[in-house]
């Protein structure tokens, strides 16, 4: 579990994030959404470290961030799983050597050990093995997403950033991509937490969605609870196509 509480954050002067206080589950997807320059974006970053924030706290299960010292953030980071907007694979690695990669760095495992971790996150997200020596650049885009998703998991983390991992990808392989990220998350019981603006993913695995609007979070809720908010902001950036007004009427 991640809560934050009471936290600010500013750049130059300007409050991005304003009193912002949510709580993110384990074993659930926790979802950040919001228009563009709402703060999402600057939120995980904050939660993550990237942003030192001005004030409120940062708690991963009870240990407040901002307070830790370097040797404990050394330690909750071995605990933390990145999935990056564009994948950001090592194009000269192969598949196997990426899953590998945080292993070498941060374990102290054999290679045999390793490759047997590698081999086990590459099969769980439903690869072949065929594909295990290819280099990026010869796979599919949705492939190239699972395999991020076998090196987040490589080290077994408690918690796991999804920073848009539906980007660039079609509807249907957007929809595998949501369904394997949370079943996942309920497997190993991790406190997921995703940055999105798709409503695909939203609609389909919003466990615990925080909407943050003008760097503050004005609502929180399951996909179930957005079809009957009174929030014309939500309903506004959720239901702003013809397809999910829809989607809204027949769930009220």
């Amino acid at each position: 579990m991640i809560e934050v509480k009471n936290i600010d954050k500013s750049f130059d002067g300007n409050l991005v994030l304003k009193n912002v206080s949510a709580l993110f589950e384990e074993g659930k997807t926790n979802m950040i959404i919001g228009q563009s320059g709402s703060g999402k974006t600057v939120l995980m970053k904050s939660i993550i470290g990237l942003h030192r924030i001005d004030k409120g706290r940062i708690e991963y299960d009870g240990r407040n961030l901002p307070d830790m010292k370097m040797k404990d953030i050394r330690v909750l980071r071995r605990e933390v799983g990145m999935l990056f907007q564009g994948s950001a694979l090592f194009d000269s690695l192969s598949v196997l050597e990426n899953v590998m990669y945080p292993l070498e760095m941060f374990s102290r495992t054999t290679v045999d050990e390793m490759k047997e971790r590698a081999y086990f996150c590459l099969e769980h997200v439903n690869l072949e093995e065929k594909s295990f020596h290819l280099l990026p650049s010869e796979i599919s885009g949705g492939m190239q997403k699972r395999v991020a998703i076998a090196r987040a998991i490589a080290l077994q983390p408690k918690y796991l950033f999804c920073d848009e991992p539906n980007s660039g990808l079609d509807p249907k392989t957007a929809l595998i991509i949501d369904r394997l990220i949370h079943d996942i998350t309920v497997e190993f019981n991790i406190t997921t937490i995703i940055n999105s603006h798709d409503m695909n993913s939203v609609m389909e695995i919003g466990e615990n969605i925080i909407f943050i609007e003008n760097g503050e979070n004005v609502w929180q809720g399951s996909k179930k609870d957005i079809f009957h908010v009174d929030n014309q902001s939500l309903n506004d950036f959720v239901f702003a196509s013809d397809l999910f007004k829809k989607v809204k009427a027949t769930n009220q």
